[in-house]
Parts: structure tokens; C-alpha cells; sequence
């Protein structure tokens, strides 16, 4: 039998995906709210942004509405500086990611890491907030949506792929594929139908905190399921009552911006008169 370089990286890697499953809520959602408090985001980006989220909510997800977002993303963020939202991620992290990290989720990234096990986080959201979280929680890495960037400025540019649905597990074969990794002996974790290609492509699949097609996915498929939400204070009503006021927050931001501009000309015209 041949031993395994003790010095080698491990053969096997748990990967999580993260909003809903690491973090209670969408972390890029709690990053873009400290943002604009710190004066990022200008009333007509929240427009843009704000009304392709309101289609999103409204009608449901299709790959056109996807590409939209990430397209007024993008545009959103150019020419920001990349060590200045660094820095910020940072600092939202201790204000509001930390006290979001599910208990039950955070075992079982300890429990992997306690059996030498490579753990990656694989997100949607921008890699930073994804290295900024895998970083914070001992993670070893994390693979998500990369914004090209010159000079240390955001070009407005993707790299690659929006990392999502299908691109979770190419994603995935390809990382196991250069780190030596026996996919079959992998783990991987997901709360939604997105993850669903992520979770087939490993050989132990685990839903986490299911939506309700990937819990009757999973059911069907015979995958486990844990729930980390539970009934109290801390669980599934506060999700429910984040993202609601997550999807009040993004109303009231539009409207407000759309009533300064309907405004705008009405103010002209009073300040005209004699």
C-alpha cells in the first residue's frame, strides 16, 4: 500500500457554499448596505442596481435577469479601489458577517479542518468576500466571482465566469484536478437547486438549510439534510425577517431616489418663481 506524502496537500476537501449556508442572508446584500453607509453607492446606482434586484425578487431567476445584475454590478464598482473595499470588507465582517455565521455550518467546517480536510468556500459573490470569510473562519480558500482589476483599480470587467449554478462544479472539478484532490471522497454543502450541480459533482453531498426544491432534490436523491435555522430568535423567522427587510431596504432606497428626481424639476420650477 502506498503511504501518502504526510507533506502533501490533503486528498480530500469539504466545499460550502456560503449565503444561506455559512452566513445567514446574501453576505454581498450585508457588504453593499455598509457601502452606502460609508457613501459608496450613489442614489441612481441603487436605482439601476435596486430595480434589477426588484425583477429578481418579483419573477423569479432566468439566465438573462443573471447576467443583468452582474452586468449593473460591474458597472457599479468601476473604478473603485480594490484595497479600499479590502479594507472595508474587513471592517463589515466584524459588524455584521461574524454574528451572522451559523453555529451548526461552523462545526462542521471545524470538524473537516480537525480531519485535515481542505475546506473552500464557493460563492456567487466577489472572491474577496469569499477569501475575506474562508480567512476569518480558518477556511483554506474560496472560489467565487472574480471582478478584473488594473493598477488596483476595478476595471468593470469579469474574469471568467459568473460562479453560479453549472460553474460551482467545473469550478470544483477543476480545483480537485490541480490539488490532487479523489472527488469521490469529497464533501460539499449547499442551501439552494443552485448548488445542486455542485453537491452531484462530489461523492458526499449535504444539504444545508434546503429551499424547498433542493429539499425535495435531496430527498429524492437520498443526500442528508441538516438545518441549522431551527425556531428561535436566531433562525429561519430571522432570515425570513432579514431578507425581508433586505427587500423593504432596496424598495425604499429606489423610491426615495426616484421621488428626488420626479422632485427635481418641481423644485426648479418653485425656486424660479418670484
Amino acid at each position: 500500500m502506498t503511504r501518502q506524502d504526510p507533506l502533501a496537500p490533503p486528498a480530500v476537501a469539504a466545499f460550502f457554499d456560503v449565503d444561506n449556508t455559512v452566513i445567514r442572508g446574501a453576505s454581498a446584500f450585508h457588504i453593499a448596505r455598509g457601502l452606502k453607509q460609508r457613501g459608496y453607492f450613489r442614489n441612481r446606482d441603487i436605482v439601476r442596481f435596486g430595480w434589477e434586484q426588484l425583477k429578481y425578487l418579483i419573477f423569479g431567476e432566468s439566465n438573462e435577469q443573471m447576467e443583468t445584475i452582474k452586468a449593473e454590478a460591474l458597472s457599479i464598482i468601476k473604478g473603485w479601489s480594490v484595497a479600499q473595499m479590502a479594507q472595508i470588507g474587513e471592517e463589515i465582517y466584524d459588524e455584521v458577517l461574524a454574528l451572522r455565521i451559523f453555529p451548526g455550518t461552523k462545526s462542521l467546517i471545524d470538524e473537516h479542518r480537525a480531519q485535515g480536510h481542505q475546506v473552500w468556500f464557493v460563492t456567487a459573490s466577489p472572491v474577496e468576500i469569499g477569501r475575506l470569510i474562508a480567512r476569518r473562519l480558518g477556511a483554506t480558500g474560496a472560489l467565487g466571482t472574480v471582478a478584473e482589476h488594473r493598477g488596483g483599480y476595478y476595471t468593470g470587467r469579469l474574469v471568467g465566469d459568473f460562479m453560479h449554478g453549472e460553474a460551482k462544479a467545473v469550478a470544483v472539478r477543476n480545483l480537485a484536478q490541480t490539488q490532487g484532490l479523489r472527488v469521490e471522497e469529497c464533501f460539499a454543502y449547499g442551501d439552494s437547486m443552485n448548488d445542486a450541480p455542485m453537491l452531484a459533482a462530489v461523492g458526499h453531498p449535504c444539504a444545508i438549510n434546503p429551499d424547498g426544491r433542493l429539499r425535495r432534490h435531496a430527498k429524492r436523491r437520498g443526500w442528508p439534510i441538516h438545518d441549522f435555522r431551527g425556531r428561535n430568535p436566531n433562525g429561519r423567522r430571522s432570515i425570513v425577517r432579514a431578507s425581508t427587510s433586505g427587500f423593504v431596504w432596496v424598495v425604499m432606497k429606489v423610491v426615495r431616489a426616484l421621488g428626488h428626481q420626479l422632485l427635481r424639476p418641481v423644485r426648479a420650477l418653485l425656486r424660479r418663481r418670484p
